[in-house]
């Protein structure tokens, strides 16, 4: 997409205005520490900022440092976890901090590789951390971020790719200090945008709805995780709490079989370990 370099400029007067006009001061802004604004990357992945808020700091507050979680037991770090969803993400952020600490001794590193090759980040965790913590210059195409440029940009295409988006992204970012701000700027105009119009990134090809938790796998999953948390159980006594659980919400109740697989499947991922034909949080 070719634009002039008089509407870029228009662009970027506007969402420094909008970002100073609708900035929000959200804790992990007040930081450079990169564990804290690691631990803000993970938490708000497909998690909504007021879900967000809070739980950071009793986080930082449990495990104020990569080393305190990194030698953390796994049953704590799942438990304080728990109502955040997506619970593999705090099981990454443990091997995460394991990692780090074995690896470049506490401090996480700046570099984008090493960040890449770390349990659980990937491109938009891995360049949040750049730019956040070490003010470097990354290509950060988080959703809010693509509301914007779409909005701006787009507005009359039907779909739009993140390969059409990534020059212009390039071509407004400004370099060095200004790099936090102006991302900032980004994500709370794009906030913005999504509360207030169409959401505009229902027209990227990224674009996925959240499926529905009640009811799905995901929610068994949980559901079993959270039994194992609270206590050492059986295969009949897990497979006959989440029958009632299904049956009490008016579903139908899974097979034995069913609660088994999926117990396998925790097993499989490091969640949970089983001891005869007990479970019980693994280490």
């Amino acid at each position: 997409m070719d634009v002039s370099p008089e509407r870029l400029g228009e662009f970027t007067e506007t969402v420094w205005s909008r970002g100073r006009e609708l900035y929000r001061d959200l804790p992990w802004r007040n930081t450079f520490d990169p564990y804290a604004i690691l631990l803000s990357e993970i938490m708000l992945q497909q998690t909504q900022v007021v879900r967000v808020l809070g739980r950071w700091e009793q986080w930082l507050e449990a495990f104020p440092t990569v080393a305190d979680l990194a030698m953390a037991p796994l049953p704590p770090v799942l438990e304080l976890w728990q109502g955040m969803g997506y619970n593999r993400r705090a099981l990454n952020l443990k091997r995460c901090a394991e990692e780090v600490v074995a690896t470049y001794g506490g401090e996480i590193p700046h570099d984008k590789k090493a960040l890449l090759a770390l349990p659980g980040i990937g491109p938009s965790t891995s360049a949040g951390v750049r730019i956040f913590a070490f003010q470097q210059l990354d290509m950060y195409l988080e959703t809010n971020v693509r509301a914007v440029f779409i909005h701006e940009f787009f507005s009359e295409h039907e779909t739009v790719s993140d390969k059409e988006l990534v020059p212009l992204v390039e071509a407004t970012c400004p370099d060095g200090r200004r790099v936090r701000d102006w991302y900032y700027a980004l994500l709370d105009y794009g906030a913005y945008l999504k509360k207030t119009t169409v959401n505009p990134t229902r027209k990227s090809r990224q674009y996925t709805r959240q499926s529905k938790f009640e009811g799905s796998h995901r929610q068994k999953r949980a559901y079993l995780l959270r039994c194992v948390i609270d206590g050492v159980l059986t295969s009949q006594e897990l497979a006959e709490s989440l029958a009632r659980s299904e049956l009490e919400a008016g579903r139908e109740a899974p097979s034995p079989e069913e609660t088994q697989a999926i117990l396998r499947e925790l097993e499989r991922e490091g969640f949970i370990a089983r001891q005869g034909d007990t479970w019980l949080c693994a280490e």
